[in-house]
């Protein structure tokens, strides 16, 4: 797990100057009104961060705990097509750096621990997965080579 943590460690650096780079006219811009614009996936991001956070310690005093949330409701809940960028880059990298300070902290005897969403996981298949995750939509965001993600 301290390797999930340093790989997270090492893509929030490494792409920090990279979302602060994006305008805000690209940041805004809907594909179409049934899509998120790249202020929103990076909104998404943060949920994800949240729920994720919310897993990797409930996990570890309760047997199972079920965790799940509605994405789209949480982003439109939650407005971020409103919100000032620069908030949304700065909360998405603390919330990650707070990931990767509990991934760290995370004894050896927890990474079997597991957290119900739409199966049961382990918090270590969790937080490999968070890591998949986050990589895919910070490539659709940045313009990369887009990595798959089911």
């Amino acid at each position: 797990m301290k390797s999930t943590a340093a790989e997270l460690e090492n893509i929030i650096n490494y792409h920090l100057l990279n979302l602060k780079d994006i305008t805000e006219e690209e940041y805004s811009l809907k594909p179409s009104p049934a899509k998120w614009s790249k202020k929103e996936i990076l909104g998404h991001l943060i949920d994800s961060a949240q729920s994720n956070i919310r897993r990797f310690v409930v996990a570890q005093y309760e047997e199972n705990p079920f965790i799940n949330y509605n994405q789209d409701k949480w982003v439109s809940i939650a407005n971020y097509q409103h919100w000032d960028t620069h908030d949304i880059i700065n909360l998405w990298y603390l919330l990650n750096k707070q990931v990767c300070y509990i991934l760290n902290n995370t004894s050896e005897n927890m990474y079997t621990r597991t957290s119900q969403t739409d199966a049961s996981h382990t918090i270590e298949w969790l937080a490999a997965d968070y890591v998949k995750h986050l990589r895919h939509h910070l490539h659709v965001i940045l313009n990369l080579e887009l990595v798959a993600y089911p």
